[in-house]
């Protein structure tokens, strides 16, 4: 007899007034399987998590079935530890000032009627599990002193040990988009992880962005559009445009990839001369001509992704000078107003907390740079700011375009598309990126990278520090590879691909420190 998979969903809908979220939805995870779910922005994924964890209710006709026993509809909140699913979000729900023991054993130490906690032997009980799972935690430590990774392994860890002990099943554990701001050595122990639990008898759902992660470590994978299912497929027998096709429901435009050309003029738009500051040891040069998109990368802590802060004026540089158009300035006296007034813009990685305002609608985030172009004889007009911000958000696809909408309640993608907008229409000498998609699915960086080339055939120098290897390789013209805050490694024409890249950065590690 074919035992019943570990998780089994048919007939999913989820209303929200009029709009459909998810229409007659069915998925299915294997026993021992890690199964990806993908999909674009809006697609569908987050509301079917939250129906499964306990925050939303199905439209009726909906089954849920775990481990062949059907689930009450709509799951009971408190009850869904029970039923054998766990979750960590990228928001991994860790109190940073307990301690790793206290982080692991929340649950069971707050519901233990005891007068006293034998921590010595919690702190052993904890260094077992993590034994088991083959990693180095120390149990004392402060989880606001562990790495990002340490932090994203131990909210794991926590899930699968909550389901062991409330579970008769060895459960479904649902990771939301785990790994975006994990550099690569800390996707790799995460997935590692993955695996030692699926080995334990667990079952996975991974739910990301990133298709080349998905093809890594998914065993099959769910495809959602639009609310609606449109494919589950074996993961191995699926190409990277195959699942972007899949995705975005067309494919990828081709950017010429590797051997891309740039067309014009020779002489250089942009110059920078021995340039160092804090995060850049340096010294660094580098120089852009018009049309250029040029990215910098390199491993964590190599010095790349201080470069644009530091020509922007947004961290102070020690040395180094920028010539722009022949005009030349100090690059320690640069400040934001003297860069923009030269034509230089900034699109920070921190999109909500450095780059735009969250809380503030899309409109006045957009319209923030040319509030003076729209000014009227009597004063700014709300209707003018959202005229002006719905134009933009059309031209780069901004989905839902309202300009009233807070910037925050956008999915990262949009944010990021409305942000480059407010840049864009500037329509700058020079324009600073520090990791343009991260966190933004294969739609909107499509999009992305459409108003990105448009600007570079206008003429606009783009720089992008960026360790995202396929969009290098794709966008970029040439690109600079860095080590101990120097250039060691410049890549174009036939050498430019995502794994010239990737072996560049890692070959880095084994040059010698500079004099």
């Amino acid at each position: 007899m074919t035992e019943a998979p570990a998780l089994h969903i048919t007939g999913l809908s989820k209303r929200f007034g009029e709009a459909l979220a998810l229409d007659d939805v069915a998925l299915s995870v294997r026993r021992g399987e890690v199964h990806g779910l993908l999909g674009s922005n809006g697609s569908g994924k987050s509301t079917l998590i939250k129906v499964l964890a306990g925050f939303h209710s199905p439209e009726p006709g909906a089954e849920i079935r775990l481990y062949g026993r059907s689930v009450p509809l709509p799951i009971p909140g408190a009850s869904v530890r029970a039923l054998g699913l766990a979750f960590v979000h990228q928001h991994l729900g860790l109190i940073p000032s307990l301690s790793v023991t206290e982080n692991l054993r929340l649950g069971d130490l707050a519901t233990r009627h005891a007068w006293r906690i034998d921590w010595r032997t919690e702190h052993t009980r904890a260094a077992e599990v993590f034994a088991r799972y083959g990693l180095a935690l120390d149990p004392r430590a402060e989880v606001a002193r562990l790495s990002p990774v340490q932090q994203a392994l131990l909210a794991i860890v926590r899930a699968v040990e909550d389901l062991r002990g409330a579970s008769a099943e060895p459960g479904v554990l649902v990771l939301d988009e785990p790994t975006p701001f994990l550099p690569r050595a800390g996707v790799d122990q995460l997935f590692s992880l993955v695996r030692a639990c699926v080995e334990e008898g667990a079952s996975v759902v991974f739910v990301s962005h990133d298709v080349d992660e998905v093809r890594e470590i998914t065993d099959r994978a769910t495809i959602l559009r639009d609310g609606r299912l449109i494919d589950t497929v074996v993961t191995a027998e699926t190409s990277h445009d195959a699942f972007v096709e899949r995705i975005v429901g067309r494919s990828l435009a081709a950017y010429g990839g590797a051997g891309k050309r740039l067309e014009g003029a020779d002489q250089p738009l942009v110059e920078v001369e021995a340039l160092s500051g804090p995060g850049l040891p340096g010294p660094v040069s580098l120089h852009l001509r018009p049309g250029e998109i040029l990215g910098l990368t390199g491993l964590i802590g190599a010095g790349y992704d201080a470069v644009p802060a530091l020509l922007y004026g947004a961290r102070r540089a020690t040395a180094g000078r920028l010539r722009l158009a022949g005009r030349g300035l100090p690059a320690a006296a640069m400040e934001p107003p003297e860069a923009l007034a030269r034509g230089i813009v900034y699109l920070p990685a921190d999109r909500l907390g450095a780059a735009g305002v969250g809380s503030l609608p899309v409109g006045e985030n957009v319209g923030l740079p040319v509030l003076t172009r729209l000014k009227r004889a009597f004063g700014l007009l709300d209707r003018d700011i959202s005229a002006h911000a719905a134009r933009l958000g059309a031209e780069l696809g901004v989905k839902p375009n309202a300009p009233a909408m807070p910037l925050a309640a956008l999915s990262g993608g949009n944010a990021q598309k409305a942000l480059l907008a407010k840049w864009l229409q500037l329509e700058p000498r020079l324009m600073l990126l520090d990791e343009p998609t991260q966190g933004v699915d294969v739609g909107a960086r499509q999009d992305i990278w459409d108003a990105l080339d448009r600007a570079a055939q206008g003429g606009t120098a783009i720089l992008i520090g960026s360790t995202d290897y396929e969009q290098l390789a794709q966008l970029c013209h040439r690109v600079l590879v860095f080590a101990r805050g120097r250039v060691v490694t410049e890549l174009t024409g036939a050498a430019l691909s995502k794994d010239s890249i990737a072996e560049a950065c890692f070959r880095s590690t084994t040059l010698p420190a500079a004099a």
